[in-house]
């Protein structure tokens, strides 16, 4: 998440001796409506402790803890009896780039992809999205990645059964992306090359980094750029446990998110997006991102909220 695109923007924010506070808005919808969303919250805990686990080896793209990360995810997708895409859950995209650790070799990468075909519209999609890829290993240590973003990865599992067992009038696609640490590639390509045409995607929804909050704070950003998601999706979207606020994409462009993961692949198409993430806290892109330091309540009310907002987006597009 929040790929440091040039060695400039890196000096910039080492250089700066405190965190500049982004303008936002804070969600403050009291009406629950009729909203009752549950999922098996244990399983999904147990998935992003997996995908977190020094066995998956800090799930670096083109390495063997990719390798078991996709195919486990694809054995997700089975279970959940999701559709393929052209036949496979996987789509490959050749790729090079660099991270935090340097440069990366050429190799092949995997997104992983499964749909929920709609009851009504299934020709037109709203893609969900995460990425599963981390960082690896340096030595020794391994960059577990358990809120950067496994949180995100084991999110689409329950969202995706939320929505086999409640049925969209619209396509859903449950994409997890590979390459977004070396430049939100698997996402780049997924929008270069896509398996449906572009004018039949409605929106994007993207997770990156929703397990913890020392604030307590859920952020969505990609608001000022469609208002219908706004008017119609965000000011729709209720929580009692924890604080939903919008920002981070203002006309100012402090500390803008809007290309900071893999909804800017999107937008970048022209295609509405939401973001939903939390602002870098100590362990961000460190070893000490385990699954530990995940804030389990925060992090299931955060799925919620998500699901809430892709069904909220399935509504309103059917206006």
């Amino acid at each position: 998440m929040k790929n440091n695109i040039t060695i400039i923007i890196v000096l910039l924010f080492v250089l700066c001796s405190c965190k500049r506070e982004t303008k936002s808005k804070i969600i403050n919808n009291t009406i629950s409506s009729s909203v009752r969303i549950s999922f098996d919250s244990i399983t999904q805990i147990e998935s992003l402790k997996i995908l977190s686990s020094d066995s998956y080896l800090g799930r670096e793209t083109g390495t063997k803890g990719a390798e078991l990360s996709r195919n486990y995810i694809a054995d997700k997708f089975t279970a959940l009896k999701l559709d393929k895409l052209g036949g496979s859950y996987f789509q490959s995209f050749p790729y090079n780039g660099s991270n935090d650790h340097g440069d990366v070799k050429e190799g092949l990468a995997y997104n992983v992809i499964g749909l929920i075909r709609g009851r009504e519209q299934s020709n037109k999609f709203i893609v969900v999205g995460a990425h599963y890829d981390h960082l690896g290993t340096s030595g020794k240590k391994v960059y577990n990645g358990a809120d950067d973003n496994a949180s995100g990865t084991a999110a689409l599992f329950s969202i995706a059964t939320y929505f086999k067992e409640n049925p969209p009038k619209h396509s859903i696609i449950i994409a997890a992306w590979d390459g977004e640490e070396i430049g939100l590639l698997g996402s780049q390509y997924y929008v270069n090359h896509p398996i449906i045409l572009q004018k039949d995607i409605l929106c994007n929804i993207n997770m990156d980094m929703i397990g913890r909050s020392e604030k307590n704070e859920l952020f969505i950003t990609g608001t000022p750029h469609n208002k219908l998601l706004m008017d119609s999706v965000v000011t729709s979207l209720y929580s009692n446990k924890i604080k939903i606020l919008t920002g981070h994409d203002g006309d100012d462009r402090e500390d803008d998110w809007t290309y900071s993961s893999d909804h800017g692949s999107f937008h970048k198409k022209g295609i509405p997006f939401l973001y939903f993430g939390v602002e870098d806290h100590k362990d961000y892109h460190k070893t000490s991102d385990v699954f530990e330091s995940i804030q389990q309540a925060f992090y299931l009310e955060a799925t919620r909220v998500v699901i809430q907002a892709t069904k909220r987006a399935d509504e309103c597009f059917t206006r």
